[in-house]
């Protein structure tokens, strides 16, 4: 735990000098106070982890922390390799992300059987995909490679596709056992639909494609995107998704803004303005993580209430991550969501300043100080935030076209105990061919 017993303004002063104390005259155009700042937000955040010595297990938090947030956390430090070069955790990285792939190469290792959900599996699956993207050192030739890992999470999620109740969808857990089973969340349907259109992205295969556009009109047609581009939490299966939970978080925005702007970037003419519409909804309707006008982000469903749990303290952080996602594949979004990533990133340092090392950083950035919280979340939520301003120094993600090296496997995660373990007797393509017979069962709900 760390206590607070200073207010150094090292992080803030890196950044800011003209709203810090420090003697550092730096601004938020500098590449390297923003990779300092970076680097000392990571190194706070892996301060928590403890998996890499003896007796911890690879790619795991300590509770209070859930499986999903270390998948989350390996795909933010890629990221961080990615923006400032730095290459201090990625052997940590490779090694967390290969340990907790599971006996199916597919990360669904079995200690983790009683809380998985798709939404979790997909979280690993994306960090994943990122290094196949960002060209993370490959792993070594005898173990499962980046692209094949996130095609095995695609395929297994694929045949989880769910016709007996509300026309499709994806349950939010995989197992009938486990709380949440009847629930049919966004964030579920977003993981897959960020990961089928960058899978397209990545290998041209027009299959993940269709895939995408598939998830994306039943969840809107069920009306978890609303017309308006809001993003609701999800809907009750045993109600047939007739009613929803109109709650509202950051990263189901975001991972639905993302996955649009992939679907913008490869489509052309009016397929092309669709998705363009589609970004720019999701744009607008993000506004509402944003404090007051002010233009730093916030989590406006608990952040308010001091009611953030572990889960939700880290949002933030990945609608960060996928806005410059959004940048980097949607060009024209480039001055609407910079000017918000630097008064965010601003407000971020300013809530640095905490904890015994002076350095600790808070939850509510529009407090302009550190409000006492501390955690892997507040850590990578602030990394995420001061890398994100490099973003115009890093290139679009890589294709199997434009240079990546990453070896898939389309069949992976489609072997024999992998579709006993989810009860499906079908690959992705026999799949396809069942959701195309009994296709247009989704239009039918409004």
């Amino acid at each position: 735990m760390k206590i607070r017993s200073g207010t150094s303004n090292a992080i803030c002063g890196a950044l800011l000098a003209a709203h810090c104390t420090s003697a550092i005259q730096l601004t938020i155009t500098d590449a390297n106070s923003i990779k300092t700042a970076a680097s000392t937000a990571a190194h706070g955040m892996m301060s928590y982890y403890k998996g890499n010595i003896t007796g911890g297990t690879p790619g795991l938090l300590p509770q209070p922390y859930y499986w999903w947030e270390g998948g989350a956390m390996w795909g933010s430090l890629i990221d961080y390799w990615s923006y400032t070069g730095d290459t201090t955790y990625n052997d940590i990285v490779s090694e967390s992300l290969l340990f907790q792939v599971g006996p199916d190469d597919d990360f669904m290792p079995p200690n983790q059987t009683k809380s998985l959900g798709n939404d979790d599996q997909a979280f690993w699956g994306m960090a994943a995909m990122t290094a196949a993207e960002a060209g993370f050192p490959n792993p070594p030739s005898n173990q499962p490679q980046w692209l094949a890992l996130a095609q095995a999470v695609f395929n297994t999620q694929a045949v989880r596709w769910d016709n007996s109740t509300c026309g499709g969808g994806l349950r939010w857990q995989i197992y009938s056992f486990n709380n949440g089973y009847n629930y049919k969340n966004s964030i579920s349907q977003g993981g897959f639909f960020n990961i089928a259109a960058r899978l397209g992205l990545y290998t041209k295969n027009g299959t993940y494609f269709d895939w995408a556009n598939q998830m994306w009109d039943w969840t809107n047609a069920i009306g978890l995107i609303s017309d308006s581009y809001q993003v609701f939490d999800g809907s009750d299966d045993t109600l047939n998704c007739t009613e929803l939970n109109h709650i509202q978080w950051s990263y189901n925005t975001g991972i639905f803004l993302s996955g649009a702007a992939v679907m913008y970037n490869v489509t052309t003419g009016a397929e092309q303005a669709k998705w363009k519409t589609r970004v720019q909804g999701l744009i607008t309707g993000a506004n509402a993580f944003f404090y007051q006008g002010q233009g730093i982000m916030y989590e406006v469903a608990c952040e308010p209430n001091n009611n953030c749990n572990t889960d939700q303290q880290s949002f933030k952080a990945y609608l960060l991550r996928w806005m410059t996602l959004t940048i980097k594949l949607a060009p024209w979004t480039h001055d609407i969501l910079l000017p918000l990533i630097q008064t965010t990133a601003t407000a971020a340092a300013k809530s640095c300043v905490g904890g015994s090392d002076g350095v600790t950083c808070g939850t509510k950035w529009y407090e302009g100080n550190w409000d006492g919280t501390y955690g892997v979340g507040q850590q990578m939520n602030a990394m995420e935030a001061f890398q994100a301003l490099l973003v115009d120094q890093v290139g679009p993600p890589l294709s199997n076209s434009t240079g990546g090296s990453s070896q898939g496997n389309p069949s992976a995660g489609t072997g024999p105990s992998s579709v006993r373990k989810d009860k499906a007797g079908a690959g992705i393509l026999t799949t396809l061919v069942l959701i195309t017979i009994l296709g247009g069962a989704w239009w039918m709900i409004a």
